[in-house]
């Protein structure tokens, strides 16, 4: 069996550590954030379409034969959570995973809560809600049983959709979902009466008794991936719709002046050509907080010019023939100024203080020794396979939006303000995602579309091109951080760190991990500089290059300490003291876990000629991950040869996804740290497309090794913790190499000198 094999087996064992809870409001969990169901890649016996279905609640339909559809109200953004979290519903239920298949829900804010997708917190946010669904639909339909029996239901057991009791006797789900059903409506009518019985605790399973969480499970949606049926937002269209393209400014710090649109409209396929903003800025005028929205790239000051069209291609040759002229109305930025702000605020802030321990002035008044680092990083993109689109269909009485989008409450609250129609008017259906990683958090592109289709009065799909993309915004802040450690008879006494960040600052959780409870003197400051250029999150907001930052320094302190960096860190946390402060949530011991095991499973102690190693061990997005990287030398250019990480991320829901996460965020982190490169030139960014922006090869990916810490705990985030430790783990290992210390990203400058 190979290291992959093994991570994705099913770790046996686990102790209960789940406590009964008792669930109120009937079938309907109150605080429910997600609930999503899979249907299996095999055919089913009959057509499930034609079952009859029973609503069991808002989340769960049983047909007679037993069949589950479980309705997946979050986003699909790549991140499996269409598969995993289906795979919990469907445990605790207690049905054959091959008798459960998914349906994508709309938003709904009365059924469903928390209809988003971002920052790893899926799974995590919803494992207890998840479980007590569908441990919920097994109890009633248990109790329907037995009261058919005329039996306690406490005599009753169940297995793979199958009751039993005591006396030998069989009942399919199906056989009794009509009167689980009626159960249902009986307990929900005399809630409503207010003479509702207390609901019974449930009895959730114990983790050793898992059938289907801790397996590797295909993702449901492969088959129709791989053969192309209509499932993302590209593929969205309906009888009449008409295309849009939309000219931006090409710059930030522009707006539209006025523009020529005659050779356009005479293009073959095109139908109009229109001016759109004023809705927008209308909206926005309403709004406190303008700029923090213009900051997240959610809107911009300027019109736009669409082209309205009978296709995709039509709509971007006749955007080409468009004659703009764009005003200034504010600075042009570059990356010579934004290098400037950026070591102004670290030099003399202005600074706010995120977190303070000790004395930290006075540790580096009495101090031996300083060490001092500055690191930088650039702007990225996002790059989402499918850039962005979005339908939208506004009539008089209704908005019918059709599309990928992260945030689809959010983005059909402000459709409904920009419109000025009730929130229920608005209908929103989410399409599966090709790409998320923040982007598509900020919904700028369905405001478009919907401004668009109130213009024309006709169903409009907006749809952007690759360059659209890399130059509309959003991006990854550029940032720099600035690390001081104050050294006294051999010891760390005092660590201070000061981010410079363009728009915004690190999240509050940041400024509490390690070694925040560790050492006495520690300080975390944040400053920004408030820009034109949109920004947003950017996968693994802020951990995806403070990791890099602050792993390199602590390799270079212990450096400088004459100490074996892994020594360092188990000498630090043993004086560890942040057990009683709420806002430290690592601990010391899952820290050393997951370095302990990449060390073994890396032989990281194991000389090879002419192979560099780097350990980073890291706790963000409530996950630890610890890497290895190995780095050769080819012509004298760095060649990464393998990553072998360790993940602590709880109890693993789905291996299969989970080895997705993890890998597809490596070569993700790798590749950007490596070679990602972007800047502003007078205000437009340098790149729009990747003839010049440069993604990490095929040929480029290493072997990547992954093994998970076996434990009982409750499931964290995989979609983006094992993304920071990959760059820093790497610049680490090409110190070992060549002997530079990697102080800004892309680390290919280093080579090209």
């Amino acid at each position: 069996m190979d290291n992959r094999s093994k991570a994705g087996a099913r770790m046996p064992g686990r102790r209960n550590f789940i406590r009964t809870t008792s669930l109120a409001g009937g079938g309907i969990l109150l605080g429910v954030n997600f609930f999503t169901a899979c249907g299996p890649d095999v055919k089913m016996p009959v057509d499930l379409d034609s079952l009859n279905y029973h609503d069991f609640n808002a989340y769960i339909k049983i047909a007679d034969n037993g069949r589950v559809t479980i309705f997946s109200p979050n986003p699909e953004i790549g991140q499996g959570v269409k598969t995993s979290m289906p795979m919990i519903i469907a445990e605790e239920l207690d049905v054959p995973w091959t008798h459960v298949r998914v349906v994508q829900a709309p938003l709904d804010t009365i059924k469903y809560t928390r209809q988003a997708a971002g920052g790893s917190q899926s799974i995590r946010l919803s494992w207890q809600a998840l479980r007590e669904t569908g441990a919920y639909a097994r109890q009633m339909l248990v109790t329907a049983a037995a009261r058919r029996w005329e039996v306690d239901p406490s005599d009753c057991s169940t297995s793979d959709g199958v009751i039993s009791n005591r006396k030998g006797q069989t009942l399919g789900y199906g056989e009794v979902v009509r009167e689980a059903a009626l159960l249902e409506a009986e307990r929900m009518k005399a809630m409503d009466e207010e003479t509702a019985d207390a609901p019974e605790a449930l009895a959730l399973k114990d983790p050793k008794d898992f059938k289907i969480i801790g397996q590797p499970v295909p993702n449901v949606d492969n088959h129709k991936i791989v053969t192309g049926q209509p499932m993302y937002g590209m593929d969205y269209r309906t009888d009449g719709m008409v295309y849009a393209a939309v000219l931006r400014p090409p710059a930030f710090g522009q707006v539209l002046n006025d523009f020529d649109a005659s050779q356009a409209k005479a293009m073959p396929g095109v139908i109009d050509v229109i001016r759109i903003g004023a809705k927008l800025k209308a909206m926005m005028e309403g709004m406190e907080d303008r700029r923090r929205l213009e900051s997240l790239g959610m809107v911009g000051n300027s019109d736009k010019v669409v082209v309205i069209a009978r296709s995709t291609w039509a709509a971007f040759q006749a955007k080409e023939k468009v004659k703009a002229t764009w005003v200034q109305e504010s600075e042009y930025e570059d990356d010579a100024f934004h290098d400037k702000v950026l070591t102004g605020l670290l030099d003399h802030g202005p600074m706010e203080a995120q977190r303070t321990d000790g004395d930290i002035d006075r540790a580096f008044l009495e101090a031996d020794d300083i060490v001092e680092r500055t690191y930088s990083s650039p702007f990225l993109p996002h790059n989402c396979m499918e850039p962005m689109n979005f339908y939208a269909d506004v009539k008089e009485t209704s908005v019918h939006l059709v599309g990928p989008i992260q945030t689809p409450e959010w983005a059909s609250g402000l459709v409904a303000d920009l419109l000025g129609r009730e929130r229920e008017a608005v209908h929103l259906e989410m399409t599966r995602t090709g790409g998320g990683f923040g982007r598509r958090l900020f919904g700028n592109y369905v405001l478009e579309a919907a401004e668009i289709s109130d213009a024309v009065g006709r169903p409009v799909k907006m749809v952007c091109t690759r360059e659209d993309d890399m130059t509309m915004g959003t991006y990854r802040p550029a940032i720099h951080y600035r690390f001081r450690a104050a050294i006294k008879d051999g010891e760390i006494t005092g660590y201070h760190i000061r981010e410079a960040a363009i728009n915004g600052n690190m999240h509050h959780t940041i400024p509490h991990f390690f070694p925040a409870g560790v050492v006495d003197n520690y300080q975390v400051d944040t400053g920004n500089y408030q820009s034109n250029i949109s920004t947003g999150a950017w996968r693994a907001p802020h951990s995806n290059f403070l990791c890099f930052a602050d792993q390199n320094f602590f390799d270079e302190l212990a450096e400088r300490l004459d100490k074996d960096p892994i020594a360092l860190r188990r000498e630090m946390l043993a004086q560890f003291k942040g057990r009683d402060d709420a806002h430290i949530e690592y601990t010391p011991e899952r820290m050393l876990g997951v370095m302990d095991l990449v060390l073994e499973r890396s032989g990281y102690h194991h000389k090879e000629q002419g192979v560099y190693k780097g350990l980073v061990v890291y706790f963000c997005h409530n996950t630890y991950v610890a890497q290895v990287a190995e780095v050769i030398l080819e012509d004298g250019f760095p060649r990464v040869k393998k990553i072998t990480v360790a993940v602590d991320c709880g109890i693993v829901v789905n291996t299969f996804g989970a080895l997705n996460q993890i890998e597809g965020s490596i070569i993700d982190g790798i590749g950007h740290a490596m070679f990602g490169d972007f800047g502003f030139e007078k205000g437009k960014p340098s790149s729009a497309n990747f003839d010049r922006y440069r993604l990490i090869r095929a040929r480029e990916v290493p072997e990547i090794a992954t093994y998970f810490v076996e434990n009982d705990h409750a499931p964290t985030g995989l979609g983006e913790p094992a993304l920071p430790p990959a760059g820093a783990a790497v610049a680490i290992a090409l110190q070992r190499a060549t002997g530079k210390r990697m102080y800004s990203q892309p680390f290919v400058r280093y080579f090209l000198e």
